[in-house]
This record gives structure tokens, C-alpha cells and sequence, in this order.
């Protein structure tokens, strides 16, 4: 180990005497600031709450053509919202007579609407003057003249207690209805409802995930540590570190604009990786218990014999204090260094334009910075309160059948067992072992090659829905009364948009083109905007996108702007590959160094990133596969979409790279750990596999646990997260970490650990051993 190695060693050391000796302290610590960082989350201590300030809309660029005409459109100050109620079921055949008396009944909702502040104006088919038979009438009748629209405009600026006056005046029209029309119904929508389902969605799948993940979880680890005390400390860190994780949002919040799916993120993320590290955690101090030959949770010693329960006093038995003291020494250095490569990872989003990715990237290095927080102080402090709990024989093993299922899937190894085995078998075929693993990665990625990103907005919402309902509806049945899905913001006055407009409408995929009206400042007359309709009316859908970049092409000869949802999703995508090369150098570089200083070797920590990035692509390839093909939607429970939501690829690469990149550097310490002790290049990899191989698994299957368990939820950009993660685990925790790279480091033999001189020399002060 190099000098500064050992300095590193000595630090984890300290930390180790300092948790053994002030275990209360630690953990009131702890549970001061999750009290504290949960009550400010949830109440805002007199402010709003963290779910209050978040917000949902497509991810902006700052700087982008979409943002500065976006900018343009505000400059006329608060904009008026419309709050719409698409009545249905209504019979609208009857002429005059039958319009007549359902005006009739429509008159006293009118009445209080237009009396309410803050609205501005009230409009129906029936208040015109010739009422349906009225040309402008024509939009606010559905299709099939079955149902007629109410739109109530707020005034600018209005409060949400107006908006929310007349939303609950326009769900009752439909019962105002009943003596004319007593079949009738309605579903009202807004921009505000439809920001604040997506929020309140969010939410709801945030405690129907944890709801399915936790118990799953705890499940597992059951059987992993052999009894429930042992399994529940790395379920005790996450939760810690969730509550952490949300008060840390809402201070970002104050700083940065927070969408609603930075919450999930986080707090999916914050919830694996603290299982994660936590199971190392209390894994390590069983083996060092096992080391000192104190029985751990199933009642035996390392070699196998029983062992009489001690009676020092809890948590002062100094055979327990060493043993988490040289917990903390050996995993503690080791989780470190896994949260540096995922946090290494998640730093190329910083590097990002746009500023939703930037939340997410400053979020999710707090997240890990607390899971391992956690999993270094925390969960020792509460391992040395426990004292001799720990050594106890589990309840467990006096159920039948469950101390040989404990002994076979527990957290201990054995010097040689099932995966020892499967090294050897590797290692006997490893080219047919490699080129069928690599071959097995190429087919599951095959379906990026058509991968398309979108950014969503009702449409994310489940079948289920209001507002999606509504969104439909006004697409389907109001085609003259829906928005537009393009605006194109001139340089010029109104009055040099005509010819503009006749060119606009004849471009491919365009519907039909609105007037054009003023934009900007009103004082200055200097801008105009063309409202622009697509045909199929799919805000983001390729046609949209088409007409984005025609409109872009076009030269008009004034200055022009295009935005709106396509136009926004166009810039994201284009600023996310332009960001590409700079965040992917960074932080290849960055892993690569660090990789190099655990293994002292160049082949290593390259061959490990060729790997990990083609094991990220076949993850995205069945997340494609499932999610914009459309398979297996009936079993998780979604309506096939378009694509994959534009910043989920770019959460989903960036955190599913560093997840990959943590059983990594969980396998590889290992196996260095053999070779730095005279083992052979075949020998490392089987002693490293068979000792990682455990843990590896289990928290595979913990965290695939705790990802899937998102995917139960109704949003469908929470499933696409939780799913591309759980498949990128999945493939790295078994093709890859038990096939590909046994077969690789197989044929590389010595060449695994080879480096240039100057390196050599350069490892010898600088390498970190696990």
C-alpha cells in the first residue's frame, strides 16, 4: 500500500475507535437531524414543504431558442389560466328548444362563476347569441355533438384559491345538468391540475414503492444475516438517510428549480444504496466477529464450533469494540471508495446544461454521501449498542428447514462453494464463456439502435387519470378548442406575419396555423407570435418535432423563436448529446484513475469501463424494448408511449454507470486482495469471487428489490427509472460480474495487473489496497 493508502487506512482506523467509543453520541446525532431534516421537509417550519415547491413541466435549457422565446411569451407579465370543464353524455340534437333549457339550467353556475374573483370571463356555446348555430360556437362542441366545453379565464396573476373556487363550481355543473341531461359528466382540467397530479402522482408512487420495497427487502436480508436485528440495521441507514435526503431537497429547492421527479430519484437511490453499503457494513463485521471468534447471528464460531454467549455488559465487550473498529477499517474504506465512483458517475450531469439535470446531480451526490455516511457511522454505533445481541443464536434457526437455507444463501463464505466452482468452470472455457456473454449484452442492446426520447407531460400520467382522461378527450373530441402545440415568436409587429403564416401552414405535418398575436412587451410592439397546430395533436411526437425544425429552417427575414413542448424537447435532447463528450471524459477519467489506484494496473480499469458501458446499453436496450415497444405492458400495468423520457436516459446512464462501476470495485478488492497476497492471476479471481460473490448477490437482489418495487407505482417515468436500474443490476450482478469479467481477467492472466514503470512507481505511493 502507498503512503497516502496507509494514511487513508489510519483515518477509517480513527473513525473506527472514535464510533466504538461514542456510540450514543453518534446515534443521537443522527436521529436530531433526521427529526429535524423530516419536520422541515414535510411542514416548511412555517414555510411551504418540500412537496409544495416542487414543480412538473418539460425539462428547459437555459439559453437554448426554446427558453429565449419562452421569455419573449412572459414579458407580458402573468399569463391568464383557463380552467375547462368538458361536459359529456349531453344530447345536443335537440335545436333551439334544447339548447335553450340547457342554458337555462347552466345560468346559475354562470352567474357565480362570474361573480367570483379573480375570474375574468365565462364562455360556453350557449352564450352566444345564435348559441350552436353560431360560428364561434363550433369549437366548444365536441365531434359528435355530445358534449360542449365551459371555459372560465382567470385573471393574471389570480390566486390558487380562485383556481381552485371554480374548479370545484365546474365539477358540480354536471349534476346542475341532471334534470335536463341525467345521464351527464365532465372532467375538468387545468396547466395548474395537470402540474399538481403529476406532483401528487409522484408522491403517491413514492410511498407505493417504499411500501412494496421495504418489506421485500427486509425479507431478504432476513435470510441473508440469518435473523431480523441483523437484517434491520441497513434498513435503519436508509430510512436515516431518506429523511437526510429530503431535508437536503428542500434547501436546493431555495437555490435551484426542483421537478417533481428529483424526489423519487433521490430517494430511490438513497434507498439501495444505503441497504447496499449498509449490507457490506454489517456482512464485514460478522466475518471479523467470526475473525476473533465471537459467534455471530447463527450461533457458531469460525471454525465452527458453538459458542457460549458472553456477558461483559452490552456494547463493552472489547472483543465487540474491535471488531467494529476493524469493520470500519475494511468496508468502511471500501463503501467510500464504491460512493466515490457513484458520486464520480453522477458528476457528469453537473456538467449538463440543462438545470433539471443539474438538480438531479446535486441531489444524488447527496444522497450517496449520506448512504455511506450512514453506513460508516451510523450503523456501527448502533452495531456496538447492540453488544452481545448480535452474537445470539436467531429465532430463525429453529424454524425447520431455515438454518441450512441461512447457512446456503447467508452473507459468511465458505473458503470454497458455489461460486468458487462457477470460477472454475469459467476459467476452463473462458473464450466460449466471454463471446456468449458478450453476444447475450449485444442482443439485449440491440433495441437502443431505435430508441427515441420525449418529454412528456400529461401523457406520463396513468390511463387512469383526470387530467390524462381530460388531455385525451380535448384531443379527440375538440380539435378547434385544443392548444397549440408550437408557438413561433416573431421579431416583427403582427402586421408581417400574413405571408409568414401562409408559408408556415404549408409546411408538412402542419394542421392549421391561429392569428397572430402580440407577444413581448406590450410598450415596445416589437414581437408577434404565430400559434401552430400539428396534425394528430401530439405535443412531442414526431411530427411535432418535424415541424420544430422546419420552422428553424426557415428564413422569413425577421428574427424568429420557435418553442413550446416539442420545440423544448428538441433543445434538452440536442444539449445532452452536446454535453456528451466533456461529462463522459470527466468522469471516465476520474473512474479510470481511481480504478487504478485500487489495482495498480492500466488493463484493469479500462477493460472494467468497456464492460460496465456496454452492460449500461443492453439495460436501456430492454427498457426500449419494453417501454416504447410496448412489451409487457399488461403485466406492468401502462399504455405504450413513443419513447423513453428524455431525462431518464441521462439519470439512467449516469446512475446506472456508477451502480455497475460499485460491484466492481466490490469484486475487484477482492481479488487484488489474493494476488497482493502471492495468490496467482487464476487463484484471485476464484478465492475474489467466491468471497464477493455473496454479497454481491445479495445486494443485487436487494437493490433489483427495492427498483421493482417502483415500478409498481402508476407513473410511467417512475417505472422507466425503476426498471432500466433494476435490469442494469440484474446483467451486471450476474453476466457480467460472474461471467464476462472471470472469463476476461481468465485470458488476460498476468496482463490484468500490468503497468508502465513511472505508474508502478506511482501506485507504490499513491495505491489505495481494499
Amino acid at each position: 500500500m502507498g503512503r497516502d493508502g496507509a494514511r487513508l487506512t489510519r483515518v477509517f482506523e480513527v473513525l473506527g475507535r472514535l464510533v466504538a467509543r461514542r456510540p450514543r453520541f453518534v446515534v443521537a446525532t443522527w436521529a436530531v437531524l433526521a427529526v429535524l431534516c423530516g419536520v422541515t421537509a414535510l411542514t416548511g417550519l412555517g414555510g411551504d414543504g418540500l412537496f409544495a415547491r416542487l414543480q412538473a413541466g418539460a425539462p428547459a435549457v437555459a439559453g437554448s431558442e426554446s427558453a429565449a422565446g419562452q421569455e419573449i411569451l412572459d414579458e407580458q407579465g402573468p399569463r391568464s389560466e383557463q380552467v375547462t370543464l368538458a361536459v359529456e353524455n349531453v344530447d345536443l340534437d335537440g335545436g333551439r328548444q334544447r339548447w335553450a333549457a340547457l342554458a337555462e339550467e347552466l345560468d346559475p353556475v354562470r352567474a357565480d362563476l362570474v361573480e367570483a374573483d379573480g375570474v375574468e370571463s365565462v364562455v360556453s356555446p350557449f352564450t352566444f347569441p345564435e348559441m350552436l348555430d353560431d360560428p364561434a360556437a363550433e369549437a366548444l362542441v365536441s365531434t359528435e355533438r355530445d358534449g360542449f366545453l365551459v371555459v372560465v379565464t382567470l385573471e393574471a396573476g389570480a390566486s390558487e384559491e380562485v383556481h381552485d373556487t371554480v374548479v370545484e363550481i365546474l365539477r358540480d355543473v354536471p349534476g346542475a345538468l341532471a334534470p335536463e341531461a341525467p345521464g351527464a359528466g365532465g372532467v375538468v382540467g387545468s396547466g395548474t391540475l395537470v402540474a399538481d397530479a403529476i406532483v401528487g402522482q409522484m408522491e403517491e408512487d413514492l410511498v407505493t414503492g417504499e411500501a412494496v420495497a421495504l418489506p421485500v427487502a427486509l425479507v431478504i436480508m432476513v435470510v441473508v444475516f440469518g435473523g431480523f436485528l441483523a437484517a434491520g440495521l441497513p434498513l435503519l441507514g436508509s430510512l436515516v438517510s431518506i429523511v437526510g435526503g429530503l431535508g437536503i431537497l428542500l434547501g436546493l429547492s431555495y437555490v435551484i428549480d426542483l421537478d417533481s421527479v428529483v424526489v423519487n430519484v433521490i430517494t430511490l437511490m438513497s434507498l439501495a444504496l444505503s441497504i447496499d453499503y449498509g449490507l457490506l457494513v454489517v456482512s464485514r463485521y460478522r466475518e471479523e466477529l467470526h475473525r476473533l471468534g465471537t459467534p455471530a447471528v447463527g450461533g457458531a464460531t469460525a471454525d465452527g464450533a458453538g459458542g457460549g454467549r458472553r456477558r461483559r455488559g452490552r456494547g463493552r465487550d472489547p472483543v465487540l469494540l474491535e471488531a467494529v473498529r476493524a469493520t470500519i477499517a475494511s468496508a468502511g474504506r471500501t463503501v467510500t471508495f464504491s460512493a466515490l465512483t457513484v458520486a464520480l458517475a453522477v458528476t457528469g450531469l453537473l456538467l449538463m446544461r440543462p438545470e433539471m439535470l443539474r438538480a438531479i446531480a446535486a441531489a444524488g451526490i447527496a444522497a450517496v454521501l449520506l448512504a455511506v455516511a450512514c453506513a460508516v457511522t451510523l450503523v456501527p454505533a448502533v452495531l456496538v449498542l447492540l453488544g452481545d445481541r448480535m452474537t445470539r443464536p436467531s429465532a430463525l434457526s429453529r424454524v425447520p428447514g431455515m438454518r441450512g437455507l441461512v447457512r446456503g444463501l447467508g452473507d459468511v463464505s465458505p473458503r470454497d462453494g458455489a461460486f468458487s466452482r462457477l470460477a472454475r468452470g469459467v476459467q476452463r472455457r473462458p473464450w466460449l464463456v466471454m463471446l456468449g456473454s458478450f453476444a447475450l449484452l449485444v442482443l439485449l442492446a440491440s433495441p437502443v439502435t431505435g430508441l427515441s426520447m420525449r418529454s412528456s407531460m400529461a401523457q406520463m400520467l396513468p390511463a387512469g387519470s383526470e387530467q390524462r382522461e381530460f388531455t385525451e378527450v380535448m384531443s379527440a373530441e375538440y380539435p378547434l378548442a385544443r392548444s397549440p402545440e408550437i408557438y413561433a415568436v416573431a421579431g416583427t409587429g403582427t402586421d408581417d406575419l400574413d405571408a409568414w403564416a401562409d408559408e408556415v401552414a404549408d409546411l408538412p405535418g402542419v394542421e392549421r396555423v391561429g392569428e397572430p398575436a402580440e407577444a413581448g412587451d406590450r410598450q415596445a410592439g416589437d414581437h408577434a407570435v404565430l400559434p401552430v397546430f400539428v396534425s394528430g395533436g401530439d405535443a412531442s411526437g414526431e411530427e411535432a418535432v418535424a415541424v420544430v425544425e422546419d420552422l428553424r429552417a426557415m428564413e422569413p427575414g425577421f428574427e424568429t423563436w420557435v418553442t413550446g413542448q416539442a420545440a423544448v424537447q428538441t433543445d434538452f435532447n440536442q444539449a445532452l448529446l452536446d454535453g456528451l463528450p466533456l461529462a463522459g471524459a470527466v468522469v471516465v477519467a476520474a473512474i479510470f484513475v481511481l480504478l487504478f489506484l485500487m489495482t495498480g494496473s492500466l488493463l484493469v480499469p479500462l477493460k472494467g469501463l468497456l464492460v460496465n458501458s456496454l452492460s449500461l446499453i443492453a439495460s436501456l436496450g430492454v427498457t426500449v424494448w419494453v417501454f416504447q415497444e410496448g412489451h409487457l405492458s399488461g403485466l406492468l400495468g401502462f399504455d405504450p408511449v413513443a419513447g423513453l423520457e428524455s431525462y431518464v436516459v441521462a439519470v439512467v446512464v449516469a446512475f446506472g454507470f456508477g451502480l455497475a462501476m460499485d460491484y466492481e470495485v466490490f469484486l475487484l478488492a477482492r481479488i487484488k486482495e489474493y494476488w497482493d497476497a502471492g495468490a496467482g492471476n487464476d487463484a484471485a479471481v476464484e478465492h475474489g469471487l467466491q468471497r464477493s460473490g455473496r454479497i454481491i448477490t445479495s445486494a443485487a437482489v436487494i437493490m433489483i428489490a427495492v427498483f421493482g418495487g417502483f415500478v409498481a407505482g402508476d407513473l410511467v417515468v417512475i417505472k422507466q427509472v425503476g426498471l432500466a436500474l433494476a435490469v442494469t443490476v440484474l446483467v451486471d450482478a450476474t453476466v457480467v460480474r460472474m461471467l464476462l469479467v472471470p472469463a476476461t481477467m481468465t485470458l488476460l492472466g498476468r496482463w490484468n495487473w500490468w503497468a508502465p514503470a513511472p505508474l508502478r512507481r506511482l501506485y507504490a505511493r499513491l495505491g489505495v489496497v481494499h
